[in-house]
């Protein structure tokens, strides 16, 4: 369950960073590697799906191992659990909002896109939480491979949302989408 639950994390921080890449670019109004515009969000959701479920495994396997010891609670409510409250915490934090993006994507048109969006900006809030998370609380934290695949999702994401800050993403995408 260990090993499950740890791979689920890593497989879990790499979607999670390519959800945040095709958000953005989705947000741009381009095209990604050939894709049209509403292939980039079909794929974005898509992704969202998988990274989710990669996350409850990482969650659910490390509550049924025995030396994790991780509790219902602790996976919910932050800074409670009883190992490394700290860095599980800001996991919890990670997986609520996370939560949050997933019930409020699912709603969408319910919602309003307003309230969709405001929600959704929690997004950039929940990925350097959840990087945070894994480079405090995994045991692998230390391993040249590990850090090695950490720092590139954190390069991608960082370049990403420097490149979604810029004022040519915001001219370029008012332009592509007309408004301009």
């Amino acid at each position: 369950m260990w090993a499950i639950g740890r791979a689920g994390g890593i497989v879990s921080l790499g979607l999670f960073t390519v959800v945040l890449v095709l958000g953005i670019v989705s947000r741009s109004g381009r095209t990604f590697v050939g894709l049209p515009r509403f292939s980039v969000a079909l794929v974005h959701r898509s992704t969202s799906l998988t990274a989710l479920v990669f996350l409850v495994l990482h969650v659910g396997t490390l509550m049924l191992d025995p030396h994790a010891k991780l509790a219902l609670q602790d996976a919910v409510v932050p800074f409670i659990a009883g190992w490394n409250p700290f860095w599980v915490g800001l996991g919890t934090v990670a997986f609520d909002l996370v939560l949050a993006l997933t019930v409020t994507g699912l709603l969408r048109q319910r919602l309003g896109q307003r309230a969709f969006r405001l929600i959704h900006w929690s997004a950039y809030a929940m990925w350097p939480i959840g990087f945070a998370h894994a480079l405090g609380s995994g045991t692998n934290a230390g391993d040249l491979l590990f850090q090695a695949y950490a720092w590139a999702c954190a390069g991608a994401a960082v370049s990403a949302v420097l490149w979604r800050l810029s004022a040519g993403f915001a001219e370029t995408s008012a332009a592509r989408l007309g408004r301009v």
